[in-house]
């Protein structure tokens, strides 16, 4: 794995932040243009030097898992904030092309274009493979935002000065809000809308809990 501290380290990372500025000039902030029928939840574990990217196709209306599909990989990055997409796009596309049925729409645990780059993992994801994608993180990246009350479905804007990069919702009662933010032919209202949709009395959106239960099953 590459060491984080020496200067070959240092140009490479300086490398990484010019790529990403080039690939946030492809992402398009667009409304959805498709029916969406499958659902696509995007979910990777880190072993060591091993990676696991798992996505799971979840049908509309009822939220029913018809598939799954797994890729191992080694990181050959250390983690640093912001670089996610690095680590983890190489698993979830080999993840993706192992799919028999192909969503029109993916949520993906980390950002979207709410990053300081605008090229957060579900971006810089749904970049490589020019499909639909929306950012569902956990935790905030950047930018600023009031708290919104504590019940579901109430949120608030999470902004970066005077620019818009998502929303901060409150998917259950009295739980942590998520961070959701438009990835790549995809827009505001389709991440808060699709975010709330798709939490079905848990925090997480069902297709992400899907994911996520399946990269913690595998072994490598």
């Amino acid at each position: 794995m590459l060491s984080s501290g020496s200067q070959r380290s240092s140009e490479i990372w300086a490398d990484l932040s010019l790529l990403q500025q080039k690939l946030s000039k492809k992402v398009k902030i667009e409304p959805l243009s498709r029916e969406v029928r499958l659902i696509g939840g995007c979910d990777c574990g880190i072993r060591k030097d091993k990676g696991i990217g798992v996505i799971t196709v979840v049908e509309l209306p009822g939220l029913r898992e018809i598939e799954w599909s797994y890729w191992v990989g080694t990181i050959a990055l250390p983690y640093r904030s912001g670089y996610l997409g690095f680590r983890e796009v190489p698993l979830l596309v080999g993840a993706y092309r192992k799919l028999k049925n192909r969503p029109d729409l993916f949520l993906i645990d980390g950002q979207g274009i709410a990053h300081p780059r605008r090229i957060g993992l579900a971006s810089h994801f749904g970049v490589v493979i020019d499909q639909p994608t929306i950012g569902c993180a956990k935790s905030k990246l950047i930018g600023d935002y009031r708290e919104p009350p504590s019940t579901r479905g109430s949120y608030a804007p999470l902004l970066d000065g005077s620019e818009l990069l998502g929303y901060v919702v409150r998917t259950k009662d009295n739980v942590r809000c998520l961070f959701a933010s438009p990835g790549h032919r995809t827009d505001f209202p389709d991440a808060l809308f699709w975010i709330l949709h798709l939490t079905t009395g848990y925090r997480v959106p069902q297709p992400i809990r899907f994911a996520h239960h399946h990269a913690k099953e595998i072994q490598v």
